[in-house]
């Protein structure tokens, strides 16, 4: 066996040599190496990420929208068979009324939480007073809302900024 001789007699200085790195096995990485793998997956962390972000708003966005709409069709049904008149605004009851079983037909299975809310709190609702209009708004990515009611002539009244809102009256930026 030619090999066998080769590792059992080095030849030199340089085949010593060449024998001991072998023979220490080098296959881990060293500081550099994984310094660099850190470094680039932190870079594509930080072009990920402000996308995720923005994918999740748009979808709570589309979210929101679509449950208004389903929202409003409620509130109008309700009306239809309710002697034409509209939920009473407030915090809670409006979609109490909406959903509750002695309402005939009943008209959503259960209150809907604003996606943009921080604490899950239901959409906001409110009627004019003289019970013609009404507006539902979702706060919108800012968690703020900036939509304060509906007027007797149907107008949005607050600016709606990036709120989402539906209603009967006239509508405006953001209106859907």
């Amino acid at each position: 066996c030619e090999m066998q001789d080769v590792i059992a007699r080095p030849e030199g200085p340089k085949q010593s040599q060449r024998l001991l790195r072998f023979a220490r096995n080098d296959s881990g990485f060293t500081l550099v190496e994984l310094i660099i793998v850190i470094a680039v997956i932190a870079i594509l962390l930080g072009i990920a990420l402000p996308r995720l972000r923005g994918m999740i708003e748009e979808g709570n966005t589309v979210k929101a929208a679509a449950e208004l709409r389903a929202l409003q069709a409620a509130v109008e049904s309700y009306y239809i068979h309710n002697s034409k008149t509209y939920p009473a605004d407030g915090s809670v009851t409006w979609q109490t009324a909406l959903t509750a079983s002695t309402t005939r037909p009943r008209l959503i299975g259960s209150a809907l939480a604003d996606p943009f809310s921080a604490t899950s709190a239901q959409y906001s609702y409110d009627r004019s007073t003289n019970s013609l209009y009404y507006v539902i708004w979702s706060v919108g990515v800012d968690n703020t809302a900036d939509i304060t009611s509906i007027s007797d002539a149907g107008a949005v009244t607050g600016g709606p900024d990036d709120d989402i809102y539906v209603s009967n009256g006239t509508s405006g930026t953001g209106g859907f």
